[in-house]
């Protein structure tokens, strides 16, 4: 009798711990990951203004976020990437029931932005890029295919164009150079494959370029709330002007830390305007190196292209820039993006520094035609239309110097002529870069390069 009532002891004492750890556990508001279900406050953002020269007064402001919102919301697109993949079957190859290979489709999503009534679209090029197949969501649910216009894998700006029936709400390009740090700014896009959601911060920093990225590049910096899927989304001002094109987070998560990064407006128009017109990317130089050791604000020349840069021998070596066309140049990344955005031809006015003075040249840009791969270690240039017509080429892209051992061994030189990357055909040096640079070959996968020789024979080559 007395184990029977030992054991109800022990049985009751279990049940108050149970039902203890289930008030302390459950009675607690427990945190909600469901982004799909999270239902999120809406919060007017108030600020005051400065005092008044007599200091009696202060005036108070409202930012009011809706009408920015109301004017985006229905421009900005869900994007949805159906690419065909193929993987080979281990179970096939051993067995022998098949080829060895079978095909799949993998879906990405992101957001894009709607630029003109008649259906022009911005996105990110990761967004679309290797695509099969690309589908727009409007924020109505109305879904249209899309067409791939063109894309610039190093600015990560594609464009699209849908058909529809009626004329569609848009959002302007605004010059991005005017936006301010500080400003308030709206990120809208479509983050975990939700409608058009609306995020609101301010413009941390501009001229941003990303450690550990290939490319030297100029992003506006902002703490608006971007998360995956917002790739290719819009940032706007309170008027509801784009600014710029959401396209990266600093997170060690892959979720939103407190940082985003932004394709400026004035770059992503620019990229626009180059695909329609020309069907490919047009980059501006000013033909002169970088002295990288200058660490003060400004750009410090270090050595003048006469041949590249028409009139840039109005620069000599050691001149600081300090602007563009009276926009502030403190590094670099901040000229990159100030050349990023015009074409060759424009004209520039450049403010340097020299032994103290400051000098305005006006200079006009010249095209960039010669490129450097850092996977293979050469340098290429576009070939010229004599070259076209003696080897009986659409396009391709001459080694101008190599410093590759594996290329040299097999004879390739300076003057072989590269016409395909993997088996694909190549348009100009720009686009050998680019193929060559998203292979794989430093993890391993071997790199095919079809190429003509100055006697006009074919050579083939695998690289691994």
């Amino acid at each position: 009798m007395k184990k029977f009532f030992s054991f109800l002891g022990i049985a009751f004492l279990g049940g108050a711990l149970t039902l203890g750890g289930y008030k302390m556990l459950f009675n607690e508001p427990l945190v909600q990951n469901n982004l799909q279900d999270a239902t999120l406050p809406t919060i007017q953002a108030n600020y005051n203004s400065s005092l008044s020269t007599n200091s009696t007064s202060i005036e108070t402001a409202s930012i009011d976020f809706t009408i920015a919102a109301e004017k985006t919301v229905n421009a900005v697109v869900h994007v949805k990437n159906t690419t065909i993949k193929t993987q080979q079957s281990p179970l096939d190859i051993f067995f022998g029931t098949g080829n060895g290979t079978r095909k799949f489709e993998q879906v990405g999503t992101g957001s894009g932005v709607i630029i003109s009534a008649d259906g022009y679209i911005v996105t990110n090029n990761h967004v679309i890029e290797n695509a099969s197949a690309i589908e727009i969501t409007l924020n109505n649910k109305k879904k249209y295919e899309a067409e791939l216009i063109g894309s610039d894998a190093i600015n990560d700006i594609a464009l699209l164009k849908i058909e529809a029936d009626i004329d569609l709400p848009y959002t302007p390009f605004t010059n991005s150079d005017s936006v301010k740090i500080g400003e308030w700014v709206l990120a809208v896009g479509n983050p975990y494959n939700l409608t058009s959601t609306v995020t609101a911060g301010i413009v941390s920093a501009k001229g941003r370029d990303l450690e550990g990225n290939g490319n030297i590049e100029s992003f506006i910096q902002t703490d608006a709330a971007v998360n995956p899927g917002n790739s290719g989304g819009a940032l706007v001002n309170t008027r509801g002007e784009l600014v710029g094109i959401n396209t990266a987070i600093s997170s060690r998560t892959g979720s939103f830390v407190g940082y985003s990064f932004a394709v400026p407006s004035n770059i992503a128009k620019k990229i626009v305007d180059d695909l329609l017109e020309f069907g490919a990317v047009q980059e501006a130089i000013l033909g002169i190196g970088i002295d990288n050791r200058y660490e003060d604000e400004g750009v410090k020349i270090g050595k003048v292209y006469y041949d590249e840069g028409a009139h840039n021998n109005q620069f000599k070596e050691g001149d600081i820039i300090k602007s563009i066309n009276n926009v502030k140049i403190s590094k670099f990344s901040e000229l990159k993006g100030q050349l990023t955005a015009k074409r060759p031809g424009d004209y520039v006015d450049v403010t340097i520094e020299r032994k103290g003075e400051l000098i305005t040249k006006k200079v006009v840009l010249n095209k960039k035609d010669t490129f450097n791969s850092r996977t293979l270690n050469i340098s290429l240039k576009d070939v010229t239309a004599k070259e076209k017509k003696k080897f009986d080429i659409k396009g391709g892209a001459k080694i101008i110097q190599n410093n590759n051992r594996t290329l040299n061994y097999y004879g390739i030189t300076e003057g072989y002529i590269i016409t395909k990357v993997n088996s694909k055909s190549i348009a100009n040096a720009a686009d050998a870069i680019r193929k060559i640079e998203n292979s794989k070959v430093n993890r391993g996968t071997p790199l095919f390069l079809e190429l003509i020789n100055p006697k006009g024979e074919i050579e083939k080559i695998v690289l691994r």
